[in-house]
């Protein structure tokens, strides 16, 4: 038998199971693309914790999702664009279910005063934590490592896609208040009024040069591969050769498979051979840290059905995922040498 009365019961039943789903959805998400930087519960680590109370207070939804969607060019965090807004919308959800704290919703209405006077209460204040021209303080911005006595790193308050994110209204909550458990003091520290916020406020401001929106991914193949007309062994040995002579010190070649199976099991026509160029392996380190997943170089070489081939991952691939235009050059360069050298190996 129909019962039309309980359809709207059976619809809030249906919407009820199924928020577990959603809020699953978010923490794998999060899991999958935030946890490393930020830390499982949002305690921090390369990225800032995320989980401060004090932060969810004065992080809009609108700012967590520009956030996500632009990143931060130049720094370490990078632009999620290949995410779908419903997928942002879950991430943010999971981070506010750490806290039970109101949600901000800052306007974006400009503040207009006077920069030239916010720019001498930010060097007087401010330039000691946030650096020259709001650069950030060194540390998780860029690197792994941080003062010991920080639990964060200052952020940069000239980085585009912060200032593409955060309003006036947030800004200016964010200086009058500071921010608990971290090393940012409320305004009333310094004596400073609300005309002095709104001051510093426009000078952060003027910071601002260009809208982010997040760059689309370049049509680059994920993997370089070249054909050899060589055997297996000699393009093995070519590759040595050609690497060598581009200045790289080699430091071991082995089976693909190599430590997931018996020795005397390892594949005897998939092999990865191992060089670098230490000096270049440091100055990259120091641009940008993640590019210890793909270094010290490596080609692998394999051999199948009488064809033999040499490949390398695409460093041009890879650093779009990085949203830092040191990082690049760096990569641009990274790809030519591998370039040179499969060529080389295969003529």
């Amino acid at each position: 038998m129909f019962y039309p009365h309980r359809k709207p019961a059976l619809f809030l039943l249906l919407f009820l199971t199924s928020l577990p789903c959603l809020a699953d959805k978010g923490e794998q998400l999060y899991t999958d693309n935030c946890a490393i930087c930020h830390g499982h519960e949002g305690t921090g680590g390369v990225g800032i914790p995320l989980g401060l109370e004090s932060f969810l207070e004065q992080a809009s939804d609108e700012y967590l999702r520009r956030t996500i969607r632009v990143g931060r060019p130049g720094r370490i965090m990078p632009t999620f664009y290949r995410l779908a807004d419903h997928e942002i919308d879950a991430i943010i959800s999971h981070i506010r279910s750490w806290k039970k704290t109101a949600i901000p919703k800052w306007d974006n209405t400009r503040i207009n005063a006077e920069a030239s006077t916010g720019k001498q209460l930010f060097e007087k204040h401010c330039v000691s934590c946030h650096g020259e021209n709001g650069r950030g303080g060194k540390g998780t911005g860029m690197m792994f490592s941080r003062p010991r006595d920080l639990p964060i790193t200052p952020p940069a308050l000239n980085n585009q896609g912060f200032l593409n994110s955060a309003s006036d209204q947030m800004l200016k909550n964010i200086i009058t208040h500071g921010r608990k458990e971290t090393p940012m003091p409320a305004a009333s520290e310094f004596n400073l009024n609300e005309t002095d916020i709104n001051n510093l406020v426009s000078y952060i401001r003027s910071f601002q040069k260009t809208m982010v929106s997040g760059r689309p991914m370049l049509e680059e193949p994920p993997v370089m591969v070249y054909t050899s007309p060589y055997s297996f062994s000699e393009t093995i040995e070519n590759i040595k050769r050609a690497a060598v002579g581009m200045n790289f010190r080699l430091i071991r070649d082995q089976a693909l498979d190599y430590g997931f199976v018996p020795e005397e099991q390892e594949s005897k026509t998939h092999t990865m051979v191992y060089f670098c160029n230490f000096n270049f392996l440091y100055q990259a380190l120091a641009v940008d840290p993640r590019v210890g997943m793909f270094l010290p170089c490596r080609i692998t070489v394999i051999e199948q059905n009488g064809q033999v081939q040499a490949m390398s991952i695409n460093p041009k691939r890879l650093s779009q995922l990085f949203n830092n235009n040191e990082l690049d050059e760096a990569c641009d360069k990274m790809h030519d040498t591998y370039s040179t050298i499969l060529e080389e190996a295969t003529l």
